[in-house]
């Protein structure tokens, strides 16, 4: 496991309106096996960190010239031309850039590692609309503005602790969006449910919004396709310890898988209801669950690809002070 670097940041608050410009010109010649293609797909072979999407508006914005001149995304191509493309990233984001302290697992000139405590929200939203993970990184690296989302590709809930990647390059957003697309990203979870699992296994439900509620999701025959693997870590008299890997990556689907299950996770106010206090539980385990006031799940490993150097690289994240008391205590109840 690598070792964290606590990034005390103790500037002051500031608004951060400025547009951020990085760019670079990429120069080639397009191959005669392309011939016949339009412009826009060419590029889209030849300069696979770009998004189709990002190239045609790169196109249209005279960012990329053909022989010099300036052409519409369509143009069909004959062979043997000369690319120019200005690889920009310019975005204007108004956003407070806060002195938020973070855990930084790993840096690099390509990515983020972070290790997200619990309570801290990964974007802004209504309700939040500061003091989030977009905001820290903001202060963190300002030219995180040009790329989208602050190159945040996966989120964790608000009291969901544990490791997440931020890209900080446009190429290493779109690989990393790739990766999670294709299911290579490897997550993996430590979750502690109410009662006895008796053996690990796949759950393998769509996921929806909740008919009846729009802030809640739940398992739906017309929801997206969402598949959780687990298996048993520890075992206790009431409570089961699992770890969990995600092959998707829905809202709440760890939380709406095992609640599914009957195996809601401890502490979540959403989807386990009030605590279920085991019948023989004394005082002590009553305070314990009843003060567990966040679902008792902590994303402890992560795994990838490197966007720029190709190789594996993986992160672990020891558990939270409050998960780890728990689960002492759990232990010591037998």
């Amino acid at each position: 496991m690598r070792k964290a670097t606590q990034y005390n940041l103790f500037t002051d608050l500031f608004l951060l309106t400025f547009t951020v410009t990085r760019s670079r010109i990429l120069t080639t010649e397009i191959p005669h096996h392309l011939a016949g293609l339009r412009l826009d797909q060419a590029l889209a072979v030849l300069f696979p960190d770009f998004s189709r999407a990002r190239l045609q508006t790169w196109i249209k914005d005279g960012h990329a010239l053909l022989d010099g001149i300036q052409v519409a995304p369509r143009q069909k191509l004959l062979g043997g031309e000369r690319v120019e493309l200005r690889a920009e990233a310019d975005a204007a984001v108004e956003c407070e850039a806060e002195a938020i302290p973070l855990t930084v697992v790993h840096a690099d000139e390509s990515i983020f590692v972070i290790d997200k405590p619990a309570g801290l929200v990964v974007h802004p939203a209504a309700g939040h609309p500061a003091g989030t993970l977009q905001n820290a990184l903001l202060h963190l690296d300002p030219a995180l503005a040009a790329i989208p989302r602050c190159g945040i590709v996966h989120r964790l809930d608000k009291d969901t602790s544990g490791l997440l990647v931020v890209a900080r390059t446009l190429e290493a957003h779109k690989s990393l969006v790739d990766q999670l697309k294709d299911r290579s990203v490897n997550r993996e979870y430590l979750a502690l449910v109410q009662g006895m699992v008796t053996a690990g296994a796949t759950v393998d439900e769509p996921i929806g919004r909740h008919p009846a509620d729009r802030k809640r999701f739940a398992v739906r025959p017309d929801g997206r396709e969402s598949v959780t693997h687990y298996r048993v870590e520890e075992r206790f008299l009431h409570h089961t310890l699992l770890r969990v890997r995600l092959e998707t990556g829905r809202t709440h689907q760890i939380r709406v898988h095992m609640a599914h299950l009957h195996h809601p996770l401890v502490g979540d106010p959403v989807y386990g209801g009030r605590a279920r206090i085991p019948v023989a539980a004394d005082p002590v385990l009553i305070d314990a669950l009843r003060g567990f006031r966040r679902q008792a799940l902590h994303a402890a490993r992560l795994g990838l690809i490197h966007p720029e150097k190709g190789g594996e690289m993986a992160w672990e994240s020891p558990l939270p002070p409050d998960f780890d008391a728990l689960l002492r205590l759990l232990r010591s109840l037998g």
